[in-house]
């Protein structure tokens, strides 16, 4: 820093040089704020007069900063305030903010008072202004009787406010009984003082509900007066009583309204004062009485009003100015004005001003040894008092510091000394107010540092600036010296320019200024250094810049840019059209070093610009692009034709107008017809409709107008080329207003509760109103009860409720539409229902009748009209499995529902399983929802044929025997009888031999069969049966071994994890001398194509002979298109295939084949989907009962999974197990639900996780792995309906758990969300 002697002579000498001295910069770099020690400062405090709200906590903010952290303490009322004594008050941790408790006992008025804070650590104290805590007080209105004001018309009326008075005083509005703002105007007005202020009374301010609200902003509350009845007594009425009560013979009458010039209702008098604060909004109000209504005019005498600061306000009887200075004293006058005089008033405003800052004291940051200067200048009307504090003391009795000197509003040190730290506060005050500033003193002795990071890099380009930075800080302030090279000589001359802040410029940087700095800061405590380098780069040049260019259209021209560039720099090209991005446009190719336009196109022309990019440097350059027409051809032009111009309406009418134009140019291609179109310029000004068109020879044509409606035409040509440019329009008609033509369509009635009745209507457009004030009037009445309609009139609505009805019952509904000239003509009624209610009554007499072991019938009796209690929209049948009669083991509770449409009152129930037990019930539905449930009734189906076994397993070949084990069906569907096991012979060229019958006993399960031909294939044929009949087969080959001496096959049903222990069931001993005959090969082939669809997919099925492992697809598409077929991948070998993504509705044709087989394939079939239901079911999945319910059944299923793991965990590996493992068939996997099968529905016992491998087991086994049947088999799958004939709708609920002999009971996954709403 830079020192200045000073001469002691004169004092006004010492007080100039002294302000001439400035202080230390401390940089702002937050690690160096961290580290130097600071007096406090304070960052954040409560307004000087701060009302609270007496229900809350009172928070008094003092926060501050400074090094080493300060502490707090407070005074009230000028003397300390002991915390700690107070329960009811704390102080936040690390900050002076007071929290005082009054939530939880305190009082708000115990704690009013003055408070201030300090801030306090070593270097010296801040002190925050005095905050006045006052609460907030919102009293009520005093009680008072208040007499009818009966007043004459055309006399003049002042209803009194009068308000509580509170703190903050409140705002004042009027209202009625209806909570609606009463209508002010020039006549009627509220003053700032909140009276209501009539100018002249008419009959139409009657009333009895004028009353006045005052709203306490604090407390959020609103305080009512007592409603003020006013009586307007019209000459007419008041000579009618006269003459009531006078004979002929008497003179009488009252006089008429008179009318009267203004008088000032306020202020009173010819003149007044107001005085007002600078800075603030000055508010002058004049209210006259007199009829007609006084017009009010304001005028400031001896000058002008201030531009841009004034502003009038309700009704220019309130002048108002913003930002008042002292030059907007004056005297101001009022003038009310009306046709038979004038009255005036004049107020004399005085400015003052509470104090304000000239200069405040700002911090000073000095070394020790040097001088300084706080200087503290206020001004304000009156003039402010200056007085200085020291550490919050008044500084006359502060601690003596010889090094400071007061004089007025200046404090003058000299010769600091580190002890000289301190916080001095300026206090400027005068009758208005005050102001209070803290500016501290803080001394440091600090070596020098150097805050630019070491080694930084500059990089410029050649002949440009450089500077370099070296950011420093110490007390005394540091001298800076530059160097080049670590030992380099000082840099000086005029090449160089070095900044105050330690910057060193270099103006022109060559490419030899390229090199090491090194910037080094010294003071008396110290010295550093800090290296930075430079780099100086080659300029980026286009040494080849694009050229002007002249092309012709549907041509192709190019632009060069070539650049030269730093190599360490990567440039980058842009180029631009007329100083934008270049089109999005295939035509436009940019190379390395051009740009090239192909087919050119009038809309290319313009200027084109390279401009190359670097980190460091830009350059840039343009060429013009000039496009030319192509040489003209002899070919004639057809084009669109030009517009129509001179419109012309004539015959103006209510209804119609007559327009004529005159053609445009036609272009070489005749005007076929003409569209004339019109723009609303009152309701959709911009918007062009259409209006009617007529032929190209006709010029004039007779419009059909609407009222209301302010019209302008405009005609558009039409050829075989095109349409013309509308015409301009013509000239503006506005047609006069009329009643409404048409009312609103669309009405409904429709409840949305089971109390009310929604009434909905479309609204009438803009130009349907045919006038202004477009209101509905809606009425209705109950249907056969009432005979009065109830009626209400709406506006800017297109839905009325009407609350409190009856349940479900009809009503008559009409909705009529009126603007101000009347009404639009009679409306039809519509017939609507209030809001529907839950059904109250469950269908009785429910009976069912078992048509077959998977089909059954049920009916029930119709429940009363009057108890659905809402529009019937049919039935649903829930019914459920209860028990397998062959096992006696009761599952899990699937409960399954259909739902039959209107008032039928019987169902069949589909895809039941043979001989088990069922409960069903019946419950009726309307738009609501579901009625109670009729009494469970229960039903069992017969017995049916079984499935097929669950496995045949060939084991043990010897020379002449072979050994049979088998599982029993996964659906024995009634009680097993017996086994039918076929055999016979195969040779090497598939002849057949004689087939061999055995039944064996249904409690048996495994076979010996002996004396067969040894090296002999057989094949079995097996399957089992019940009473009803036989069930599917399985079939099964297995060769006998060649000889004792001879290689042992393996067995075939090895590795496949059953039990090696076989025993023999009865012997059963068949000697077999087979007689081959020829068989005729089989070729393969696909039949019985078959579909059962839905609304969205459809279940195919076929049937395959041929070669095993046959890879089957299905083809489909729409019924009659000519689009290509879509084709699905059939996973693995399976004869079924479920299409999904299907369109509801559609007629769809399917076909299959098999790959690698010739490419045959099966006859199409045609199907079509279901028609789209809407689904009305009861939402449930936000009920709190579900979602606990799923919670534990979530729960249940973790706890098993995790008994089951530790159960695993505990068994050992044996070796058929890793057999099984290592010789999986990976050809077949299980079925996924994405490629259309149904995986997820397997039978695997306890829902263990499916082995992979194939579906014939190396074994031999064969297990079933399809539903038996299906409800895709009786309508539309899972959510299939029944038509008229029995058919059904349905839907399938609740989530699969399956038992080991259940089998597949679905061939589609449920809709999750049909599932959760269908739950029960």
């Amino acid at each position: 820093m830079m020192k200045k002697s000073i001469s002691a002579s004169k004092a006004s000498l010492v007080l100039f040089l002294c302000q001439m001295i400035s202080a230390l910069d401390v940089p702002l770099d937050s690690k160096l704020l961290e580290e130097l020690s600071q007096p406090p400062t304070i960052t954040q405090q409560s307004p000087k007069d701060y009302i609270v709200d007496p229900r809350e906590n009172i928070v008094i903010q003092c926060e501050a900063k400074g090094k080493p952290p300060p502490s707090f303490s407070w005074t009230r009322n000028g003397t300390h305030f002991d915390i700690d004594k107070d329960a009811q008050v704390t102080m936040k941790p690390n900050s002076g903010t007071l929290v005082i408790n009054i939530m939880n006992g305190g009082k708000a008025e115990a704690y009013e008072g003055v408070y201030q804070c300090t801030a306090r650590n070593e270097r010296g104290a801040a002190i925050s202004n005095n905050i006045v805590i006052r609460p907030s007080r919102s009293p009520l209105w005093t009680k008072e009787k208040l007499e009818p004001n009966h007043v004459r018309e055309g006399d003049s009326l002042v209803l009194h406010c009068r308000p509580p008075v509170g703190l903050p005083p409140p705002i004042i509005f009027w209202m009625d009984n209806a909570f609606q703002r009463l209508p002010q105007s020039e006549r009627v007005s509220q003053g700032l003082n909140g009276d209501l202020y009539f100018s002249n009374v008419q009959p139409e301010d009657t009333r009895e509900d004028y009353i006045c609200y005052a709203r306490f902003n604090h407390t959020q509350t609103i305080q009512q007066k007592q409603p003020i009845s006013v009586k307007v007594f019209s000459m007419d009425s008041l000579n009618d009583t006269i003459a009531a009560n006078l004979s002929d013979t008497d003179i009488y009458g009252a006089k008429p309204v008179t009318e009267r010039q203004p008088i000032l209702l306020t202020p009173t008098g010819s003149t007044s004062t107001k005085v007002e604060l600078r800075g603030n909004v000055l508010l002058l109000e004049c209210i006259a009485a007199g009829l007609p209504t006084p017009v009010i005019r304001w005028i400031k005498e001896g000058g002008e009003l201030p531009a841009n600061r004034t502003f009038f306000e309700n009704f220019k009887k309130t002048l108002k100015i913003i930002d008042v200075s002292e030059a907007d004293s004056g005297n101001y006058k009022c003038i009310a004005r009306n046709i038979l005089g004038s009255a005036h008033h004049v107020i004399s405003v005085t400015v003052k001003a509470a104090p304000y800052w000239i200069t405040a004291p700002r911090n000073l940051v000095l070394s020790p040894g040097e001088d300084g200067t706080l200087i503290c200048r206020a001004n304000g009307n009156p003039k402010p008092n200056i007085s200085w504090l020291a550490n919050g003391v008044p500084i006359a009795i502060a601690p003596e510091d010889p090094s400071r000197k007061v004089d007025g509003d200046t404090i003058i040190f000299s010769h600091v000394q580190e002890r000289s730290s301190a916080v001095y506060q300026c206090n400027a005050s005068n009758e208005y107010g005050y102001l209070l500033a803290n500016a501290f003193v803080n001394v440091l002795a600090e070596p020098p540092r150097i805050l630019t990071p070491a080694n930084k890099l500059y990089q410029v380009i050649a002949d440009s600036p450089a500077l370099l930075d070296c950011a420093y800080f110490g007390s005394p302030k540091p001298e800076i010296e530059w160097f080049k090279g670590v030992k380099g000589s000082i840099l000086r001359g005029d090449e160089y320019v070095f900044h105050d802040n330690g910057t060193l410029e270099i103006p022109v940087a060559q490419k030899d200024s390229t090199g090491t700095y090194t910037c080094v800061a010294r003071n008396e405590l110290g010295k550093i250094q800090n290296e930075v380098r430079l780099e100086v780069k080659d300029p980026t040049m286009i040494i080849k810049q694009p050229e002007y260019k002249v092309i012709q259209r549907y041509g192709q021209v190019s632009f060069e840019c070539i650049i030269k560039h730093d190599f360490t720099l990567l440039p980058t090209v842009i180029w631009l059209k007329d100083n934008d991005e270049l089109p999005d446009d295939e035509r436009f190719l940019v190379g390395k070093d051009n740009l090239t336009i192909m087919n050119v196109t009038d809309k290319d022309d313009g200027t084109y610009t390279c401009i190359v990019n670097t980190t460091l440097d830009s350059v840039s350059a343009s060429a013009v692009l000039t496009v030319v027409a192509a040489p003209p051809t002899p070919a004639i032009i057809y084009a669109r034709p030009n517009p129509p111009f001179d419109l012309e309406l004539t015959g103006q009418l209510e209804r119609s107008v007559e327009l004529s134009w005159i053609p445009g140019d036609e272009n070489n291609s005749p005007i076929t017809n003409f569209v004339i179109e019109y723009e609303d310029g009152l309701h959709e000004p911009g918007v062009w409709h259409y209006q009617t068109e007529v032929p190209g020879t006709q010029t004039t044509v007779q419009l059909k107008l609407s009222p209301y409606v302010n019209y302008s035409f405009r005609v558009i040509a039409v050829n075989e080329i095109g349409r013309s440019q509308p015409s301009e329009p013509s000239e503006q008609y506005l047609t006069k207003s009329a009643n409404p033509d048409e009312n609103p369509s669309n009405v409904q009635g429709i409840g949305s509760e089971p109390d009310n009745l929604v009434i909905t209507w479309e609204s009438l457009k803009g130009f349907q109103s045919n006038g202004p004030g477009l209101q509905y009037k809606v009425s209705w009445r109950q249907k056969d009860v009432d005979d009065e309609w109830t009626s209400v009139i709406v506006a800017n609505v297109s839905k009325y409720i009407v609350s409190g009805t009856p349940t479900f019952v009809p009503y008559e509904i009409k909705v009529q539409a009126l603007n101000d000239l009347g009404y639009a003509p009679e409306p039809s009624e519509v017939i609507g229902h209030s809001g529907e209610d839950l059904p109250m009554v469950a269908p009785g007499n429910v009976q069912v009748h078992v048509i077959n072991s998977t089909l059954a019938k049920v009916h029930w009796d119709p429940v009363p009209l009057k108890s659905v209690r809402g529009h019937l929209q049919g039935y649903k049948v829930y019914y459920w499995k209860v028990q397998s009669l062959s096992r006696r083991s009761r599952r899990h509770v699937e409960k399954k529902i259909l739902t039959f449409r209107g008032n039928k009152t019987f169902g069949m129930l589909p895809g039941l399983e043979p001989f088990s037990s069922y409960k069903l019930n019946v419950r009726v539905v309307n738009g609501k929802g579901e009625g109670p449930a009729s009494p469970d009734k229960v039903f069992k189906t017969p017995e049916g044929v079984p499935s097929s076994p669950s496995f045949l397993k060939i084991t043990n070949p010897t020379l002449d025997s072979l050994t049979l084990e088998w599982g029993s069906p996964t659906h024995p569907n009634g009680v097993l009888t017996s086994y039918i096991l076929k055999f016979q012979p195969i040779n090497n060229t598939h002849e057949l031999g004689p087939l061999v019958e055995i039944r064996i006993p249904a409690n048996e399960s495994s076979l010996i069969l002996k004396n067969l031909n040894y090296s002999t294939r057989y094949k079995f044929y097996f399957n089992a049966q019940t009473s009803v009949g036989s069930g599917s087969q399985i079939t099964e080959e297995a060769v006998t071994i060649m000889d004792e001496a001879g290689i042992l096959r393996p067995a075939v049903g090895a590795g496949k994890g059953y039990s090696e222990t076989l025993f023999a069931t009865s012997p059963v001993m068949h000697t077999v001398r087979p007689t081959f005959y020829k068989v005729q090969p089989l070729y393969p082939r696909i039949r019985n194509v078959t579909t059962a669809a839905a609304e969205t997919y459809a279940n195919i099925s076929w049937e395959y002979e041929g070669p095993d492992h046959a890879n089957f697809y299905v083809e489909y598409g729409v019924a009659g298109s000519k689009e290509d077929w879509k084709k699905e991948i059939v996973n693995g070998s399976r004869s079924f295939f479920v299409l999904k993504g299907l369109t509801p509705g559609t007629a769809y044709k399917v076909r299959v084949g098999a790959e690698g087989l010739s490419g045959f394939r099966s006859s199409e079939d045609v199907f079509e989907t279901g028609p789209a239901m809407a689904s009305r079911q009861v939402d449930i999945a936000t009920q709190g009962w579900f979602i606990g319910l799923m919670c534990a059944v979530a729960l249940l299923i973790l706890i098993l999974l995790i008994v089951c793991f530790i159960r695993r965990n505990k068994g050992g590996k044996y070796p058929v197990k890793e057999k099984e493992d290592a010789h999986a068939d990976p050809e077949i996997q299980p079925m996924k639900e994405d490629d259309g099968t149904f995986g997820e529905y397997s039978d695997a016992e306890d829902h263990k996780p499916l082995k992979k491998g194939s579906r014939t087991p190396s074994d031999r086994t064969v297990k079933k792995e399809d539903s038996d049947d299906s409800l895709v088999d009786y309508g539309e799958g899972v959510n299939g309906q029944f038509n008229e004939d029995g058919s059904f709708i349905g839907q399938y609920s609740g989530k699969k758990e399956k038992e080991p002999a259940e089998g597949n009971e679905s061939s589609e996954a449920p809709s999750p969300v049909n599932a959760m709403n269908s739950f029960v």
